[in-house]
């Protein structure tokens, strides 16, 4: 016995589903969200240490945290000595923008 449908099956396409999942994730933390609303508001790029000495998180953490943040493409950063600073990267308002504009069509938004 087959089930009967109320209406025609819908059609996925998922080929975007991972990158946009990533950078979700990656938005989906406070802390991250701090280290990126302090980077925005930064006039420069930001040393390491000062996410370490403002979040009250451990250095490996805070780290780790950053390094989701690059890979979703979210930061960049550059190597000094011993110091790592980071920056957001140029992008990062207008992917965050399409991505959500992407997954929710313009008669949802309005």
């Amino acid at each position: 016995m087959s089930i009967q449908q109320c209406c025609p099956p819908v059609e996925i396409d998922s080929s975007a589903h991972q990158s946009r999942a990533t950078l979700f994730k990656a938005l989906g933390d406070p802390h991250r969200l701090a280290i990126l609303e302090k980077l925005a508001r930064a006039d420069d790029e930001v040393c390491v240490c000062d996410f370490t000495a403002a979040l009250p998180l451990n250095q490996p953490t805070v780290s780790h945290h950053l390094r989701i943040l690059r890979d979703a493409g979210l930061v960049t950063c550059e190597r000094r000595g011993t110091w790592v600073y980071y920056r957001l990267a140029s992008d990062v308002a207008k992917r965050i923008v399409d991505t959500t504009q992407s997954l929710l069509p313009q008669r949802v938004l309005a």
